[in-house]
């Protein structure tokens, strides 16, 4: 009973969320200065005519007054159409659909395999002090490295001085997207300096993490109290372990959250088809409906991540068990 509540509680707060954030995704492009379909016109190379413009602002939907832009924003959010793209010209729905797999594909793996292979790290650091001391300064320098600058040297090395792998685009220009080996080897190829890009500079601060909370755990008075009792080196780094791990989790729920867009910097230096660089193009050329379209596929993504970990803590947390069965 009391997890009931509990869950109803956080269906509330989350769903007040979701409202207010895509509220707020709807509004700030439409803070923007300047006038989107100016912009279109002059990216295509048109005249901007008072006429034209007036044209594309009804076809648009620009010309009603804020209100009902918004009131139509929800409408069409509940039928599940998104809108159309000005700059693209195509619905929204379709480019974010082309888009995300891209995005899925380069940061799951990247994050997933990153948080197991720095939380095992980290856990050796924290109990080896020969191990630690030569390991954080490397986990220090990749933690403090940024994505794109990382990215840049894999380019320049690998791509563009060694030319062992290709370091523009999802997969050669000459293919279409399909199940024939050649894409797929193409697709591989193209993925791996994007993928190394990320996985490598975030074991630095998974290891940082899980080697900090190690120590803190391993100096704890339970674990002083098991050690008066005879308990084994073993039985006092299992239950540190599974202490320590716990603000690791809620670390990689927020980073499963920003699967999507996660990654803008490394989407452009390698020109990677991702949400992040649709949300880049969008913000300059301010198509309104690609812009919103992008950002609430983020705000679900982190709101769901959030939401997922909340359930998986009364999972791997007895003392969160605990308190919902007392309500």
């Amino acid at each position: 009973m009391g997890f009931g509540r509990y869950l109803a509680r956080k269906v509330v707060v989350y769903g007040i969320t979701f409202v207010f954030a895509v509220t707020l995704n709807w509004l700030l492009p439409r803070l923007m200065p300047g006038n989107p379909i100016e912009a279109m016109m002059s990216k295509s190379g048109g005249t901007a005519n008072t006429a034209l413009i007036k044209f594309y602002e009804e076809l648009y939907g620009l010309n009603l007054p804020l209100w009902k832009q918004f009131i139509n924003f929800w409408t069409s959010l509940f039928h599940g159409n998104l809108g159309y793209s000005m700059l693209y010209n195509t619905p929204v729905s379709g480019i974010i659909r082309h888009a995300l797999p891209y995005d899925v594909a380069i940061l799951l793996p990247a994050i997933l395999l990153s948080w197991l292979v720095g939380n095992w790290l980290g856990a050796i650091a924290g109990k080896n002090k020969k191990y630690d001391r030569y390991t954080m300064p490397v986990f220090y320098f990749l933690a403090s490295m940024p994505y794109f600058w990382f990215a840049m040297i894999l380019v320049y090395v690998i791509g563009v001085k060694l030319g062992w792998l290709p370091y523009s685009g999802a997969y050669a220009p000459d293919l279409v997207p399909s199940f024939s080996w050649e894409f797929i080897s193409s697709f591989l190829e193209h993925w791996i300096l994007p993928f190394l890009s990320l996985f490598i500079v975030m074991i630095g601060s998974w290891a940082i993490g899980m080697r900090n909370m190690i120590i803190y755990e391993l100096e704890a008075d339970y674990v002083r109290y098991l050690e008066a009792l005879g308990g084994s080196e073993k039985l006092m780094t299992k239950h540190a372990y599974r202490n320590a791990i716990l603000p690791q989790v809620t670390g990689l729920a927020l980073q499963l959250g920003m699967v999507v867009a996660g990654a803008i910097a490394t989407e452009i230096v390698f020109n990677y088809p991702g949400i992040g660089v649709l949300i880049m193009n969008a913000a300059l050329n301010q198509d309104y409906f690609l812009l919103q379209g992008a950002f609430l596929v983020v705000v679900v993504s982190v709101l769901a991540a959030n939401f997922a970990i909340d359930l998986i803590y009364a999972f791997i947390d007895p003392r969160v068990r605990a308190s919902y069965t007392e309500g």
